[in-house]
């Protein structure tokens, strides 16, 4: 059978890249099309593998948000699987990466089958990642806002998102527990790690803490916690558990009855955090990575 890897282009493509997203990643949410469409940059490419017209694959490659590399995605439906599409596919990305001009390339895998491919493919673990998950049973108890906290959501104050990139977000991303720091854009930090509903705390205006939720399209009673971190200044005050619970109040109210988050490994406050809220470690993630052209 021919195998043709075309870059997605329609509506119709879009729909059938976030198929095969949900068939492989059941348990992650995929965005909509039209938050595929708003997220569309120069850099980011989506592509479909088809034999014979019929879709078998899809892949991404995209600037990641870790400095110097670009991160690749691909993904192969289970009943065509060990045939070399997933090769394909990767060589494709590998090769959109490389235009980029970065030199290291980023992916995961969350099961033995997909670290087996990255290992057979030259990359190596550096990272891990736990997902956690909070069943929703009955109402959340919130606990009090610490004094001197306002919280407010970002959709009710149009613009503090944005604002607070300088102070606030740089700080609370250079705090990830990764083997290379984050280089988020501005532009990133506002199209990607915003989430709705964002739960902003406020102090005299400026934000200094956060936490939210990322709704699923395709399964309304999940949802993903977005970014939860607070300024340094601010921290040992109760604040990211009240802020955590006040997103998870909010699932509840709104008919979510799951909520996941993924932390790295090597972040023990946060995964003690959640554990203390009553999140179960559900899954463990690798995180790979391998130069552009290894050996």
């Amino acid at each position: 059978m021919a195998l043709d890897i075309s870059p997605c282009s329609t509506d119709e493509d879009l729909e059938a890249w976030r198929r095969v997203r949900i068939a492989v990643v059941p348990y992650e949410r995929t965005q909509s099309v039209a938050e595929l469409r708003a997220a569309d940059t120069p850099e980011r490419l989506l592509v479909l593998a088809r034999e014979d017209g019929v879709v078998v694959g899809s892949g991404m490659a995209n600037r990641s948000d870790l400095s110097g590399s670009g991160s690749v995605a691909p993904r192969v439906l289970p009943e065509h699987r060990r045939r070399g599409v997933g090769t394909a596919i990767l060589q494709r990305l590998v090769q959109h990466v490389e235009g980029l001009g970065y030199p290291m390339l980023r992916a995961g895998a969350d099961d033995e089958g997909s670290l087996a491919f990255g290992r057979r493919a030259g990359f190596a673990e550096v990272n891990r990642e736990v997902e956690q998950t909070f069943r929703i049973e009955g109402p959340v108890e919130v606990s009090p806002v610490p004094d001197g906290i306002e919280v407010v959501t970002a959709e009710e104050r149009p613009g503090l998102w944005e604002a607070a990139y300088e102070r606030f977000g740089r700080e609370a991303l250079a705090g990830f527990a990764v083997d290379t720091p984050l280089d988020v854009t501005p532009q990133g930090w506002v199209q990607s790690w915003r989430v709705d509903p964002t739960f902003l705390a406020l102090h005299d205006g400026e934000v200094v803490g956060c936490a939210g939720l990322g709704l699923d399209p395709d399964q309304p009673d999940r949802a993903e916690n977005g970014l939860t971190a607070v300024r340094g200044d601010w921290r040992g005050r109760g604040l990211a558990v009240h802020l955590k619970q006040v997103a998870l109040a909010w699932a509840a109210d709104h008919g979510v009855h799951e909520v996941y988050t993924w932390t790295q490994d090597g972040n023990a406050a946060m995964r003690a955090l959640n554990t203390r809220l009553g999140y179960a470690t559900t899954r463990v993630g690798v995180q790979l990575a391998r130069s552009v052209h290894p050996g």
